[in-house]
């Protein structure tokens, strides 16, 4: 089968690989649409945490199972499914308190193991997720979907809270669209005038602030005075991440979203007087999964419109040094197989 290997920074190249097998409780999945994120980007450009190389790259995956060893989980060859691509062990102590997420041994595919970006895989079939109604594009923008949800649902954002979303890249506006789904007043920051305009027209986000130009001030009007009650950054910025915590209301919650590699530091005063909630979020349950595909079957969460770039798989390659490009104006890069 073709495979396209990021064999270190800055190369990718076409292999041949064998045909994967499955084994006792896994699928043999055909993938059909891969989704291309900024871990996909920054490992790319050598500038990934917990990555090494050489590595197939992909984790935002949908297919069509062709094979199940074992136990079916309800599922038959056929069904088409949304993946699930954080491997946990299931017995440390994250994962014996629910939170597979971010589990001790975690093993995420197209980051830790090979990913999607080839024309099978076998995943462990408990992380398969089947859908009826969804378009190959909306399936592969779950998981992208699902990091936001699970940073809402971390963060307890409640009805009438204001929540400040730093970066409106595809994480930001996703946590974007289940905030406001809280019924959350929902705040959108970023640098870029033009994904601000994007927020305010495609996600119908109220309220929008230019990083750059006086935002505390525009901040301070918006909340009345009172600042964001969350504040969500999306940006995996030490410089944004540093200067979140001078938008947060006292008693608020500041939550990391994207990282970067590497340190940033808090300013201890700023912090301790709004008695802060630090909060980090990492990837997503399966729970989060299932709640973004249902409120995207209901038509609750807008997925198509985040899809600003299309590729087949034979030109991804070269297509893929276009999007690394800022005036490419890439948001979500879909790739079909």
């Amino acid at each position: 089968m073709k495979a396209i290997v990021c064999e270190k920074p800055h190369d990718f190249q076409w292999k041949e690989h064998p045909k994967p097998v499955p084994r006792e409780g896994e699928s043999l999945v055909k993938i059909r649409q891969i989704g291309i994120c900024g871990t996909d980007l920054h490992a790319f450009n050598g500038r990934q945490p917990f990555f090494s190389y050489p590595r197939v790259l992909g984790h935002e995956l949908a297919g069509i199972i062709e094979k199940i060893e074992g136990p079916d989980h309800g599922l038959q060859a056929g069904d088409r499914v949304v993946i699930v691509p954080y491997l946990e062990c299931g017995t440390c102590v994250a994962c014996r308190n629910g939170k597979t997420n971010c589990c001790t041994y975690m093993q995420v595919i197209g980051v830790h193991q090979d990913g999607g970006m080839r024309e099978w895989i076998t995943l462990p079939t408990d992380h398969l997720i089947k859908t009826d109604s969804l378009s190959w594009d909306e399936m592969a923008l779950v998981e992208c979907l699902s990091i936001g949800a699970h940073a809402v649902r971390r963060a307890l954002v409640e009805t009438g809270e204001h929540v400040l979303v730093v970066g409106a890249g595809p994480i930001g506006l996703g946590a974007m669209q289940f905030a406001k789904l809280s019924g959350a007043k929902v705040i959108a920051m970023d640098i870029n005038e033009a994904r601000l305009e994007y927020c305010r027209n495609e996600m119908g986000v109220e309220y929008t602030v230019n990083a750059g130009i006086q935002a505390r001030e525009e901040l301070q009007q918006i909340t009345d005075g009172m600042f964001p009650n969350v504040v969500m950054d999306a940006t995996g910025n030490a410089q944004a991440m540093r200067k979140s915590l001078d938008y947060l209301a006292h008693g608020g919650r500041m939550v990391y979203i994207g990282l970067f590699d590497g340190d940033f530091s808090l300013n201890d005063p700023e912090f301790h007087k709004r008695e802060t909630t630090l909060l980090s979020s990492r990837n997503a349950t399966k729970a989060d999964f299932q709640q973004v595909i249902a409120s995207m079957e209901n038509k609750q969460a807008k997925s198509s419109c985040l899809i600003t770039h299309h590729s087949e798989f034979a030109d991804l390659i070269e297509n893929f040094q276009d999007w690394l490009k800022p005036e490419s104006g890439v948001v979500k890069a879909m790739v079909h197989l």
